[in-house]
Protein backbone atom coordinates (compact mmCIF):
# COMPACT_ATOMS: atom_id res chain seq x y z
CA UNK A 1 0.00 0.00 0.00
CA UNK A 2 1.53 2.95 -1.20
CA UNK A 3 1.49 5.84 2.07
CA UNK A 4 -0.28 9.40 2.03
CA UNK A 5 1.61 11.95 0.95
CA UNK A 6 0.31 15.20 0.34
CA UNK A 7 0.71 16.66 -2.98
CA UNK A 8 2.10 19.64 -2.00
CA UNK A 9 4.23 21.18 -5.09
CA UNK A 10 1.23 20.39 -7.48
CA UNK A 11 -1.12 22.29 -4.43
CA UNK A 12 0.76 25.49 -4.31
CA UNK A 13 1.48 25.33 -8.42
CA UNK A 14 -1.92 25.64 -8.82
CA UNK A 15 -2.72 28.30 -6.19
CA UNK A 16 -0.48 30.55 -7.34
CA UNK A 17 0.05 29.61 -11.63
CA UNK A 18 -3.72 28.83 -12.15
CA UNK A 19 -5.87 30.81 -9.64
CA UNK A 20 -3.07 33.84 -9.36
CA UNK A 21 -3.28 34.00 -5.68
CA UNK A 22 -0.88 36.50 -5.22
CA UNK A 23 -3.65 39.13 -6.36
CA UNK A 24 -5.31 38.83 -2.73
CA UNK A 25 -4.39 41.81 -0.58
CA UNK A 26 -2.01 40.57 1.76
CA UNK A 27 -1.05 37.39 0.36
CA UNK A 28 1.94 35.37 1.84
CA UNK A 29 2.79 32.69 -0.31
CA UNK A 30 5.57 31.90 1.64
CA UNK A 31 4.01 31.52 4.98
CA UNK A 32 1.06 29.82 3.66
CA UNK A 33 3.61 26.82 2.08
CA UNK A 34 4.67 26.72 5.58
CA UNK A 35 1.72 26.17 7.05
CA UNK A 36 0.70 23.64 4.73
CA UNK A 37 3.99 21.71 5.03
CA UNK A 38 3.52 21.36 8.99
CA UNK A 39 0.09 20.39 8.38
CA UNK A 40 1.26 17.76 5.89
CA UNK A 41 3.87 16.24 8.24
CA UNK A 42 1.19 15.88 10.88
CA UNK A 43 -1.69 14.27 8.36
CA UNK A 44 0.72 11.94 6.87
CA UNK A 45 2.16 10.60 10.24
CA UNK A 46 -0.54 10.64 12.42
CA UNK A 47 -4.01 11.04 10.62
CA UNK A 48 -3.47 8.95 7.48
CA UNK A 49 -2.38 5.60 9.46
CA UNK A 50 -5.90 6.08 11.35
CA UNK A 51 -8.12 5.54 7.77
CA UNK A 52 -7.51 2.01 6.99
CA UNK A 53 -8.25 0.68 10.56
CA UNK A 54 -11.35 3.24 10.60
CA UNK A 55 -12.92 2.34 7.42
CA UNK A 56 -12.68 -1.35 8.66
CA UNK A 57 -13.50 -0.53 12.53
CA UNK A 58 -16.46 1.69 11.28
CA UNK A 59 -18.66 3.51 14.41
CA UNK A 60 -20.59 2.05 16.79
CA UNK A 61 -23.66 2.95 18.78
CA UNK A 62 -23.44 1.89 22.51
CA UNK A 63 -26.13 3.20 25.01
CA UNK A 64 -27.00 5.59 22.76
CA UNK A 65 -23.95 7.28 22.22
CA UNK A 66 -21.79 7.02 19.54
CA UNK A 67 -18.14 5.49 19.79
CA UNK A 68 -15.69 6.59 17.24
CA UNK A 69 -12.79 3.75 15.90
CA UNK A 70 -9.16 3.09 17.84
CA UNK A 71 -7.40 6.50 18.06
CA UNK A 72 -9.71 8.85 16.48
CA UNK A 73 -9.74 10.61 19.93
CA UNK A 74 -6.16 10.87 20.58
CA UNK A 75 -5.26 12.24 17.22
CA UNK A 76 -8.03 14.68 17.12
CA UNK A 77 -6.56 15.77 20.76
CA UNK A 78 -3.35 16.38 19.23
CA UNK A 79 -5.35 18.31 16.66
CA UNK A 80 -7.25 20.48 18.77
CA UNK A 81 -3.81 21.35 20.83
CA UNK A 82 -1.93 22.55 17.89
CA UNK A 83 -4.68 25.35 17.19
CA UNK A 84 -5.70 23.21 13.56
CA UNK A 85 -9.60 24.61 14.77
CA UNK A 86 -8.96 27.80 14.90
CA UNK A 87 -6.88 28.54 11.93
CA UNK A 88 -9.16 30.82 10.00
CA UNK A 89 -11.48 32.16 12.99
CA UNK A 90 -11.25 35.79 13.87
CA UNK A 91 -7.88 36.43 16.37
CA UNK A 92 -10.80 38.32 18.68
CA UNK A 93 -12.07 34.93 19.53
CA UNK A 94 -8.85 33.02 20.25
CA UNK A 95 -8.29 32.00 16.35
CA UNK A 96 -5.45 32.86 13.94
CA UNK A 97 -7.24 34.34 11.55
CA UNK A 98 -5.74 33.04 8.44
CA UNK A 99 -7.43 33.67 5.06
CA UNK A 100 -9.55 31.05 2.84
CA UNK A 101 -6.71 29.81 0.77
CA UNK A 102 -4.92 28.64 3.41
CA UNK A 103 -7.71 26.53 4.67
CA UNK A 104 -8.42 25.18 1.21
CA UNK A 105 -4.49 24.00 1.26
CA UNK A 106 -5.39 21.79 4.77
CA UNK A 107 -8.41 20.75 3.88
CA UNK A 108 -7.26 18.75 0.24
CA UNK A 109 -4.47 17.81 2.65
CA UNK A 110 -6.92 16.31 5.25
CA UNK A 111 -9.42 14.52 3.04
CA UNK A 112 -6.73 12.87 1.30
CA UNK A 113 -5.40 11.16 4.64
CA UNK A 114 -8.45 10.55 6.30
CA UNK A 115 -12.05 12.04 4.74
CA UNK A 116 -14.03 10.08 6.97
CA UNK A 117 -12.14 12.12 10.25
CA UNK A 118 -12.24 15.42 7.85
CA UNK A 119 -16.24 14.93 7.85
CA UNK A 120 -16.61 15.01 11.66
CA UNK A 121 -14.23 18.17 12.30
CA UNK A 122 -14.71 20.09 8.50
CA UNK A 123 -17.96 21.67 9.79
CA UNK A 124 -16.39 23.87 12.44
CA UNK A 125 -14.77 26.88 9.68
CA UNK A 126 -18.55 27.13 8.57
CA UNK A 127 -20.32 27.56 11.76
CA UNK A 128 -17.84 30.08 13.04
CA UNK A 129 -18.81 32.18 9.54
CA UNK A 130 -22.52 31.36 10.45
CA UNK A 131 -21.78 32.75 14.01
CA UNK A 132 -20.18 35.83 12.89
CA UNK A 133 -22.46 36.75 10.56
CA UNK A 134 -26.07 35.93 12.23
CA UNK A 135 -24.92 35.53 16.14
CA UNK A 136 -25.58 38.46 18.22
CA UNK A 137 -21.95 39.26 20.36
CA UNK A 138 -23.19 37.22 23.30
CA UNK A 139 -23.97 34.31 21.17
CA UNK A 140 -20.30 34.68 19.39
CA UNK A 141 -18.87 35.27 22.92
CA UNK A 142 -20.65 31.94 23.55
CA UNK A 143 -20.51 30.09 21.39
CA UNK A 144 -17.25 30.47 18.93
CA UNK A 145 -14.21 30.15 21.53
CA UNK A 146 -15.13 26.44 22.38
CA UNK A 147 -15.22 25.91 18.77
CA UNK A 148 -11.85 27.14 18.40
CA UNK A 149 -10.11 25.47 20.93
CA UNK A 150 -11.31 21.97 19.74
CA UNK A 151 -13.89 21.61 23.38
CA UNK A 152 -16.80 21.18 20.53
CA UNK A 153 -17.42 19.94 17.06
CA UNK A 154 -20.02 21.24 15.00
CA UNK A 155 -22.81 19.88 12.82
CA UNK A 156 -25.60 20.76 10.26
CA UNK A 157 -28.73 19.46 10.72
CA UNK A 158 -30.90 20.34 7.73
CA UNK A 159 -32.15 16.84 5.82
CA UNK A 160 -35.18 15.18 6.74
CA UNK A 161 -36.80 12.18 5.83
CA UNK A 162 -39.39 13.29 3.33
CA UNK A 163 -37.26 16.72 2.55
CA UNK A 164 -34.56 16.39 0.76
CA UNK A 165 -32.88 18.91 -1.76
CA UNK A 166 -36.80 19.82 -1.21
CA UNK A 167 -36.48 22.21 1.45
CA UNK A 168 -40.10 23.67 1.73
CA UNK A 169 -41.07 20.62 2.89
CA UNK A 170 -38.98 20.56 5.96
CA UNK A 171 -41.20 19.61 9.07
CA UNK A 172 -38.79 20.03 12.01
CA UNK A 173 -40.75 22.65 14.44
CA UNK A 174 -39.15 25.15 16.69
CA UNK A 175 -41.68 26.80 19.37
CA UNK A 176 -41.32 29.85 21.60
CA UNK A 177 -42.48 29.58 25.28
CA UNK A 178 -43.88 32.72 27.04
CA UNK A 179 -40.51 33.87 28.59
CA UNK A 180 -38.97 33.97 24.76
CA UNK A 181 -37.25 30.55 24.87
CA UNK A 182 -37.19 27.99 22.12
CA UNK A 183 -37.65 24.49 21.71
CA UNK A 184 -37.01 22.26 18.46
CA UNK A 185 -38.76 19.28 18.18
CA UNK A 186 -38.59 16.71 14.97
CA UNK A 187 -36.38 14.14 13.05
CA UNK A 188 -33.09 15.65 10.79
CA UNK A 189 -30.96 12.53 8.61
CA UNK A 190 -27.53 12.50 6.97
CA UNK A 191 -25.87 14.36 10.17
CA UNK A 192 -22.39 14.05 9.59
CA UNK A 193 -20.92 14.02 12.74
CA UNK A 194 -24.46 14.12 14.80
CA UNK A 195 -22.36 12.19 17.57
CA UNK A 196 -19.32 10.91 18.63
CA UNK A 197 -16.99 10.59 21.80
CA UNK A 198 -13.98 12.73 20.77
CA UNK A 199 -14.88 16.51 21.69
CA UNK A 200 -16.18 17.83 24.96
CA UNK A 201 -20.17 18.80 23.21
CA UNK A 202 -21.00 19.40 19.91
CA UNK A 203 -22.51 22.60 18.64
CA UNK A 204 -25.80 21.94 16.26
CA UNK A 205 -26.94 24.65 13.70
CA UNK A 206 -30.65 23.42 13.75
CA UNK A 207 -33.01 24.52 10.59
CA UNK A 208 -36.38 24.27 11.74
CA UNK A 209 -39.73 25.76 10.99
CA UNK A 210 -41.16 28.79 13.03
CA UNK A 211 -43.85 29.42 10.27
CA UNK A 212 -46.13 27.45 7.64
CA UNK A 213 -44.95 30.73 5.38
CA UNK A 214 -42.97 28.41 3.42
CA UNK A 215 -39.22 28.91 3.06
CA UNK A 216 -39.79 32.05 4.66
CA UNK A 217 -41.12 30.16 7.17
CA UNK A 218 -37.83 28.37 8.18
CA UNK A 219 -35.43 29.65 11.07
CA UNK A 220 -31.67 28.74 12.28
CA UNK A 221 -31.23 27.18 14.99
CA UNK A 222 -27.97 26.69 18.07
CA UNK A 223 -28.59 24.10 20.21
CA UNK A 224 -25.62 22.14 22.02
CA UNK A 225 -25.45 18.97 23.44
CA UNK A 226 -24.61 20.06 27.02
CA UNK A 227 -27.85 22.68 27.34
CA UNK A 228 -29.87 19.94 25.59
CA UNK A 229 -28.96 16.62 26.73
CA UNK A 230 -31.28 14.08 26.66
CA UNK A 231 -33.41 16.30 24.00
CA UNK A 232 -30.86 14.99 21.54
CA UNK A 233 -31.29 11.38 20.84
CA UNK A 234 -29.01 9.57 18.34
CA UNK A 235 -31.44 6.92 16.66
CA UNK A 236 -29.03 5.05 14.75
CA UNK A 237 -25.99 5.49 12.76
CA UNK A 238 -26.64 4.94 8.76
CA UNK A 239 -24.92 2.17 7.15
CA UNK A 240 -23.38 3.64 3.95
CA UNK A 241 -21.26 2.58 1.23
CA UNK A 242 -18.27 4.55 2.44
CA UNK A 243 -16.61 6.63 4.61
CA UNK A 244 -17.41 4.17 8.05
CA UNK A 245 -15.24 6.24 9.90
CA UNK A 246 -18.13 9.00 9.76
CA UNK A 247 -20.84 8.69 12.06
CA UNK A 248 -23.93 9.56 9.85
CA UNK A 249 -26.25 10.17 12.18
CA UNK A 250 -30.22 10.35 12.10
CA UNK A 251 -31.06 12.82 15.52
CA UNK A 252 -34.54 13.07 17.12
CA UNK A 253 -34.94 16.70 19.03
CA UNK A 254 -37.67 16.12 21.63
CA UNK A 255 -38.70 19.76 23.14
CA UNK A 256 -34.40 20.39 22.62
CA UNK A 257 -33.57 23.84 24.17
CA UNK A 258 -31.97 26.32 21.24
CA UNK A 259 -31.34 29.59 20.80
CA UNK A 260 -32.63 31.21 17.18
CA UNK A 261 -29.60 32.81 15.17
CA UNK A 262 -30.69 36.07 13.51
CA UNK A 263 -34.17 36.81 12.72
CA UNK A 264 -37.28 34.91 12.60
CA UNK A 265 -37.74 33.62 9.07
CA UNK A 266 -33.68 33.78 8.01
CA UNK A 267 -33.04 30.49 8.55
CA UNK A 268 -32.62 29.79 4.60
CA UNK A 269 -29.72 32.78 4.09
CA UNK A 270 -28.49 32.06 7.39
CA UNK A 271 -28.04 28.09 6.46
CA UNK A 272 -26.79 29.04 2.72
CA UNK A 273 -23.57 30.63 4.69
CA UNK A 274 -22.62 27.10 5.64
CA UNK A 275 -23.27 25.45 3.09
CA UNK A 276 -21.34 27.34 0.36
CA UNK A 277 -18.48 27.26 3.04
CA UNK A 278 -19.61 23.37 2.72
CA UNK A 279 -19.73 23.25 -1.00
CA UNK A 280 -16.70 24.71 -1.79
CA UNK A 281 -14.60 22.09 0.86
CA UNK A 282 -16.64 19.34 -0.97
CA UNK A 283 -15.04 20.56 -4.40
CA UNK A 284 -11.44 19.68 -2.60
CA UNK A 285 -12.97 16.31 -1.25
CA UNK A 286 -13.06 15.40 -4.78
CA UNK A 287 -9.71 17.17 -5.98
CA UNK A 288 -8.14 14.93 -2.95
CA UNK A 289 -9.52 11.71 -4.20
CA UNK A 290 -8.44 12.54 -7.90
CA UNK A 291 -4.61 13.40 -6.53
CA UNK A 292 -4.55 10.18 -3.87
CA UNK A 293 -5.95 7.97 -6.76
CA UNK A 294 -2.88 9.68 -8.88
CA UNK A 295 -0.42 9.02 -6.61
CA UNK A 296 -0.94 5.66 -5.80
CA UNK A 297 -1.90 4.73 -9.64
CA UNK A 298 1.13 6.30 -11.17
CA UNK A 299 3.55 4.57 -8.45
CA UNK A 300 2.36 1.22 -9.17
CA UNK A 301 2.65 1.48 -13.25
CA UNK A 302 6.05 2.55 -12.78
CA UNK A 303 6.94 -0.09 -10.93
CA UNK A 304 4.22 -3.23 -11.90
CA UNK A 305 6.44 -5.42 -14.29
CA UNK A 306 3.86 -6.32 -17.24
CA UNK A 307 4.58 -8.29 -20.98
CA UNK A 308 7.56 -6.67 -23.07
CA UNK A 309 8.39 -3.97 -24.90
CA UNK A 310 8.86 -3.97 -28.68
CA UNK A 311 12.63 -5.10 -27.83
CA UNK A 312 11.80 -7.88 -25.59
CA UNK A 313 13.06 -5.91 -22.75
CA UNK A 314 10.47 -6.39 -19.67
CA UNK A 315 8.30 -3.46 -19.52
CA UNK A 316 6.33 -1.71 -17.12
CA UNK A 317 2.78 -0.93 -16.98
CA UNK A 318 3.10 2.75 -17.34
CA UNK A 319 4.70 1.88 -21.12
CA UNK A 320 1.65 0.71 -22.00
CA UNK A 321 -0.21 3.06 -24.27
CA UNK A 322 -3.68 2.45 -22.97
CA UNK A 323 -2.42 2.48 -19.47
CA UNK A 324 -0.50 5.80 -20.01
CA UNK A 325 -3.50 7.41 -20.91
CA UNK A 326 -5.94 6.57 -17.94
CA UNK A 327 -2.57 7.60 -15.34
CA UNK A 328 -2.55 11.13 -17.29
CA UNK A 329 -6.26 11.07 -17.27
CA UNK A 330 -6.37 10.78 -13.66
CA UNK A 331 -3.29 13.28 -13.06
CA UNK A 332 -5.43 15.95 -15.73
CA UNK A 333 -8.80 15.01 -13.23
CA UNK A 334 -6.47 16.10 -10.38
CA UNK A 335 -4.76 18.95 -11.42
CA UNK A 336 -7.60 20.72 -13.66
CA UNK A 337 -10.44 20.19 -10.93
CA UNK A 338 -8.03 21.65 -8.17
CA UNK A 339 -7.12 24.52 -10.40
CA UNK A 340 -10.72 25.49 -10.97
CA UNK A 341 -11.56 24.67 -7.04
CA UNK A 342 -8.46 26.70 -6.18
CA UNK A 343 -9.98 30.08 -9.05
CA UNK A 344 -13.45 30.15 -6.56
CA UNK A 345 -11.29 29.99 -3.59
CA UNK A 346 -9.26 32.93 -4.62
CA UNK A 347 -12.15 34.74 -6.27
CA UNK A 348 -13.67 34.47 -2.52
CA UNK A 349 -11.23 35.53 -1.09
CA UNK A 350 -10.44 38.89 -3.07
CA UNK A 351 -13.68 39.68 -2.67
CA UNK A 352 -14.23 42.25 -5.41
CA UNK A 353 -16.62 39.72 -7.63
CA UNK A 354 -19.37 38.58 -5.99
CA UNK A 355 -20.92 37.43 -8.86
CA UNK A 356 -18.32 35.23 -10.13
CA UNK A 357 -17.88 33.39 -7.04
CA UNK A 358 -21.64 32.70 -7.43
CA UNK A 359 -21.51 31.38 -10.12
CA UNK A 360 -18.22 29.43 -10.01
CA UNK A 361 -19.40 27.56 -6.28
CA UNK A 362 -21.78 25.06 -8.00
CA UNK A 363 -19.23 24.78 -10.97
CA UNK A 364 -16.69 24.30 -8.56
CA UNK A 365 -18.77 21.63 -6.86
CA UNK A 366 -20.04 19.29 -9.69
CA UNK A 367 -16.66 19.20 -11.75
CA UNK A 368 -14.53 18.55 -9.25
CA UNK A 369 -16.75 15.83 -7.19
CA UNK A 370 -16.96 13.90 -10.55
CA UNK A 371 -13.81 13.85 -11.46
CA UNK A 372 -12.22 12.63 -7.94
CA UNK A 373 -15.09 9.74 -9.33
CA UNK A 374 -14.29 9.36 -11.88
CA UNK A 375 -10.28 9.19 -11.16
CA UNK A 376 -10.94 6.52 -8.43
CA UNK A 377 -12.67 4.38 -11.20
CA UNK A 378 -9.52 4.73 -13.48
CA UNK A 379 -7.30 3.91 -10.92
CA UNK A 380 -9.20 0.74 -9.69
CA UNK A 381 -9.18 -0.20 -13.85
CA UNK A 382 -5.21 0.33 -14.00
CA UNK A 383 -4.38 -2.04 -10.52
CA UNK A 384 -6.44 -4.20 -12.35
CA UNK A 385 -7.91 -7.00 -9.78
CA UNK A 386 -5.03 -5.74 -7.30
CA UNK A 387 -7.28 -2.15 -7.93
CA UNK A 388 -10.43 -4.35 -6.60
CA UNK A 389 -8.85 -5.49 -3.22
CA UNK A 390 -8.44 -3.53 -0.29
CA UNK A 391 -4.59 -3.70 0.35
CA UNK A 392 -4.38 -0.84 -2.22
CA UNK A 393 -6.87 1.09 -1.30
CA UNK A 394 -8.31 2.58 -4.23
CA UNK A 395 -11.88 0.57 -3.59
CA UNK A 396 -11.95 2.96 -0.33
CA UNK A 397 -10.89 6.00 -2.21
CA UNK A 398 -13.66 4.75 -4.86
CA UNK A 399 -16.26 4.70 -2.26
CA UNK A 400 -15.10 7.23 -0.05
CA UNK A 401 -15.28 9.78 -3.12
CA UNK A 402 -18.84 8.78 -4.67
CA UNK A 403 -20.57 10.64 -1.79
CA UNK A 404 -19.27 13.74 -2.69
CA UNK A 405 -21.68 13.89 -5.87
CA UNK A 406 -24.52 13.72 -3.89
CA UNK A 407 -24.44 15.66 -0.71
CA UNK A 408 -24.51 19.55 -0.58
CA UNK A 409 -26.74 19.26 -3.31
CA UNK A 410 -26.80 16.90 -5.97
CA UNK A 411 -24.82 17.60 -8.44
CA UNK A 412 -27.42 17.88 -11.09
CA UNK A 413 -29.48 20.48 -8.86
CA UNK A 414 -25.90 22.86 -9.21
CA UNK A 415 -26.06 22.31 -13.20
CA UNK A 416 -29.67 23.39 -13.48
CA UNK A 417 -28.78 26.64 -11.07
CA UNK A 418 -25.89 27.39 -13.92
CA UNK A 419 -28.59 26.85 -17.00
CA UNK A 420 -31.03 28.25 -15.33
CA UNK A 421 -30.90 31.05 -12.58
CA UNK A 422 -27.39 32.00 -12.73
CA UNK A 423 -27.30 32.77 -16.26
CA UNK A 424 -29.51 35.08 -16.61
CA UNK A 425 -28.63 37.01 -13.89
CA UNK A 426 -24.80 39.14 -13.57
CA UNK A 427 -23.14 36.05 -12.10
CA UNK A 428 -23.31 34.68 -16.17
CA UNK A 429 -22.61 37.98 -17.13
CA UNK A 430 -19.65 38.18 -14.98
CA UNK A 431 -18.23 34.66 -16.54
CA UNK A 432 -18.16 35.78 -19.36
CA UNK A 433 -16.80 38.64 -19.05
CA UNK A 434 -13.82 37.18 -17.20
CA UNK A 435 -13.27 34.61 -19.79
CA UNK A 436 -13.35 37.42 -22.55
CA UNK A 437 -10.85 39.19 -20.89
CA UNK A 438 -8.83 36.53 -20.77
CA UNK A 439 -9.38 35.61 -24.48
CA UNK A 440 -8.22 38.91 -25.42
CA UNK A 441 -4.87 38.40 -24.12
CA UNK A 442 -4.57 34.71 -25.06
CA UNK A 443 -1.38 33.52 -27.11
CA UNK A 444 -3.78 31.85 -29.61
CA UNK A 445 -7.29 31.46 -30.85
CA UNK A 446 -8.01 27.58 -28.82
CA UNK A 447 -10.05 29.78 -25.83
CA UNK A 448 -12.09 32.46 -28.66
CA UNK A 449 -13.30 29.23 -30.05
CA UNK A 450 -14.57 27.29 -26.99
CA UNK A 451 -15.83 30.66 -25.82
CA UNK A 452 -17.90 31.31 -29.33
CA UNK A 453 -19.69 27.74 -29.04
CA UNK A 454 -20.45 28.12 -24.94
CA UNK A 455 -22.04 31.36 -26.16
CA UNK A 456 -23.89 30.05 -28.61
CA UNK A 457 -25.02 27.43 -25.72
CA UNK A 458 -25.88 30.29 -23.36
CA UNK A 459 -27.77 32.05 -26.51
CA UNK A 460 -29.84 28.68 -26.85
CA UNK A 461 -30.73 28.40 -23.16
CA UNK A 462 -32.09 31.94 -22.79
CA UNK A 463 -34.20 31.05 -25.61
CA UNK A 464 -35.81 28.24 -24.54
CA UNK A 465 -38.67 27.93 -22.18
CA UNK A 466 -37.32 24.48 -20.22
CA UNK A 467 -33.14 24.39 -20.29
CA UNK A 468 -33.09 21.59 -17.46
CA UNK A 469 -32.55 19.15 -20.30
CA UNK A 470 -29.40 20.57 -21.40
CA UNK A 471 -28.12 21.40 -17.84
CA UNK A 472 -25.63 18.82 -17.68
CA UNK A 473 -24.77 18.74 -20.97
CA UNK A 474 -24.14 23.32 -20.80
CA UNK A 475 -22.10 22.72 -17.10
CA UNK A 476 -19.68 20.40 -18.56
CA UNK A 477 -19.30 22.64 -21.50
CA UNK A 478 -18.77 25.59 -19.10
CA UNK A 479 -16.23 23.31 -17.18
CA UNK A 480 -13.98 23.00 -20.35
CA UNK A 481 -13.80 26.69 -21.33
CA UNK A 482 -12.82 27.15 -17.74
CA UNK A 483 -10.11 24.91 -18.16
CA UNK A 484 -9.25 26.04 -21.27
CA UNK A 485 -8.49 29.58 -19.37
CA UNK A 486 -6.36 27.58 -16.55
CA UNK A 487 -4.58 24.99 -18.13
CA UNK A 488 -2.91 28.20 -20.01
CA UNK A 489 -1.68 29.73 -17.35
CA UNK A 490 -0.10 26.72 -15.66
CA UNK A 491 1.41 25.90 -19.14
CA UNK A 492 3.22 29.76 -19.11
CA UNK A 493 4.22 28.86 -15.88
CA UNK A 494 5.12 25.08 -16.20
CA UNK A 495 8.80 25.97 -15.38
CA UNK A 496 8.21 26.69 -11.89
CA UNK A 497 7.53 22.97 -11.32
CA UNK A 498 9.93 20.78 -10.58
CA UNK A 499 8.18 18.31 -13.75
CA UNK A 500 7.70 21.15 -16.47
CA UNK A 501 7.44 18.45 -19.12
CA UNK A 502 4.91 17.08 -17.40
CA UNK A 503 2.75 20.24 -17.15
CA UNK A 504 2.93 21.24 -20.54
CA UNK A 505 1.79 17.42 -21.87
CA UNK A 506 -1.21 17.81 -19.44
CA UNK A 507 -2.10 21.00 -20.65
CA UNK A 508 -1.35 20.36 -24.21
CA UNK A 509 -4.01 17.02 -23.64
CA UNK A 510 -6.28 19.04 -21.77
CA UNK A 511 -6.57 21.71 -24.96
CA UNK A 512 -7.12 18.72 -27.21
CA UNK A 513 -9.64 17.34 -24.90
CA UNK A 514 -11.69 20.94 -24.78
CA UNK A 515 -11.54 21.27 -28.41
CA UNK A 516 -13.35 18.55 -28.90
CA UNK A 517 -15.93 18.53 -26.67
CA UNK A 518 -16.29 22.11 -27.82
CA UNK A 519 -16.96 20.64 -31.47
CA UNK A 520 -18.85 18.19 -29.79
CA UNK A 521 -21.22 20.85 -28.36
CA UNK A 522 -21.11 23.16 -31.50
CA UNK A 523 -22.65 20.28 -33.53
CA UNK A 524 -25.42 19.57 -31.09
CA UNK A 525 -26.39 23.16 -30.48
CA UNK A 526 -27.04 23.98 -34.25
CA UNK A 527 -28.88 20.47 -34.20
CA UNK A 528 -31.41 21.38 -31.46
CA UNK A 529 -31.37 25.29 -32.65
Amino acid sequence: MKPFKAPLEDMLFSLNAAAQADTVPGWDGDFTAEIATHFAAFAEGEIAPLDETGDIQGCRLENGRVRMPDGFGAVYKAYAEQGWPGLTAPEEFGGQGMGSLTLALTSEIFTGANHSLEMVVGLVPGAIRTLTRFGTPEQQNRFVPPLVTGEHLATMCLTEPAAGSDLSRIRCKAQQAEDGTWRISGEKIFISGGDQDMSDGIFHLVLARTSDNGLKGLSLFACTSETAGSTIRVERIEEKMGLHASPTCQLVFDDAPAELLGSEGQGLAAMFTMMNHARSVVALQGVAHAARAFDVTRTYASERIQGRQGDGTPAHLIDHADVARMVDRIDSLAMGARAIAHFAFVTMERGDNPDLVEFLTPLAKAYCTDAGIEAANLGIQVLGGYGYLREYRLEQTFRDARIAAIYEGANGIHERMLATRLLQTGAGAAFQSFVETEAATSDTGALTGILSVWKSARDHLLSVEDATPMAHDFARLTAHLLLEVLWSRMAKCADDHSEPDRIRRLAAQAARENKVFAAAHAAMVTEIA
